[in-house]
């Protein structure tokens, strides 16, 4: 893997050398520091929640970060491998934020190999300590394969809790203040108004699950919500755990959770934004509630740079998320 990482890197450079020789009369293209004209940091972000919440905190500090979204196509960070774009962005950036977890054991090798001495890198996993979870599989889901000898696997969905995104918050926000001091201040204030609008939202949750009558969640798909779940005491039952690479539900499977789907007379079947119907689909026609319907929450892991062209946030997705799981709660 190490081999592989430099041969990145020296692509990439050797790309941009290049591309800098074609360039047109009077232009410059930089082979170390892309796009930092004027700037005091570079920060690199795997993943939109992490991206979005930064930029909250950089905020009117905009002309002083570089901000970069690394996954911005919509790839699925659980199978994703860096690019030799994704290389050079990674070893030329000042700040690198990014999960941690089974979808980024490429990160270390990555880092080790970098061209900026000074880079520093914050995991958010290791940000969060005690508070991260160990996935789970729900009940009934199919189960993966284990590889012989490895140890606890942890879901890595750590932004889908409000609580969880608060203290990342404030960790990000100290790694951008250790970077550019001269912006401490506006980086502080940015990160209190931020956090306190995630409290607030977080406070709505609370009080819809108190409020609402049911407390189950059904999901014809891959179950990321863990960490919401978690947070207030709901009970859910999935075709497959949140990091699985199954796509294809067993009779077992599908029979578990039409069964439940019955015996609870649940009036909705959840899906995630990634995900067509056809199973949720085949769950309701199997059951006796063929009236039940099928309901999207948006796990954030899809968002692509012509959404954030578009205006989508991470509070804008969780508020949506919120009127969603007050229907499937009622």
């Amino acid at each position: 893997m190490k081999h592989r990482i430099v041969i990145l890197i020296l692509c990439a450079a050797l790309a941009l050398s290049l591309f800098s020789g074609c360039s047109a009369e009077g232009s410059t293209a930089s082979s170390t520091r892309p796009d930092l004209t004027g700037k005091a940091v570079s920060v690199v972000a795997t993943v939109f929640p992490i991206y979005d919440w930064t930029r909250q905190i950089i905020g009117e500090n905009s002309d002083r970060v570089a901000l970069t979204l690394l996954l911005d196509k919509g790839a699925d960070f659980h199978s994703y491998q860096p690019t030799v774009e994704d290389m050079f962005k990674i070893s030329t950036c000042d700040l690198f934020l990014y999960v941690g977890g089974e979808s980024d054991k490429w990160v270390p090798d990555a880092l080790a190999q970098s061209t900026n001495k000074d880079l520093s890198a914050l995991c958010l996993l290791d940000a969060l300590g005690a508070a991260v979870r160990e996935e789970e599989t729900p009940e009934g889901a199919q189960a993966e394969e284990e590889e012989e000898g490895e140890g606890p696997s942890y879901d890595e969905h750590v932004w889908l809790s409000l609580r969880n995104a608060e203290t990342l918050c404030a960790a990000i926000c100290d790694a951008l203040c250790a970077k550019d001091p001269a912006g401490e201040s506006v980086y502080r204030a940015n990160c209190k108004a931020y956090t306190e609008k995630l409290s607030a939202l977080e406070a709505q949750y609370a009080a819809a699950v108190e409020a609402a009558p049911r407390r189950t969640l059904l999901f014809a798909d891959r179950f990321p919500f863990l960490y919401l779940a978690k947070d207030y005491g709901l009970n859910c039952y999935a075709a497959f755990s949140g990091c699985s690479a199954e796509s294809e539900a067993s009779f077992e499977t599908v029979s578990f959770l039409v069964n439940k789907l019955d015996e609870l007379e649940l009036p909705c079947v959840m899906k995630i934004e990634s995900s067509n119907s056809r199973l949720a689909e085949t769950i309701i026609s199997g059951s006796k509630a063929k009236n039940a319907q099928i309901l999207e929450l948006d796990s954030l892991q899809t968002v692509t740079a012509q959404g954030v062209a578009e205006g989508v946030t991470y509070l804008g997705v969780m508020e949506q998320n919120l009127e969603v799981l007050k229907t499937a709660l009622n």
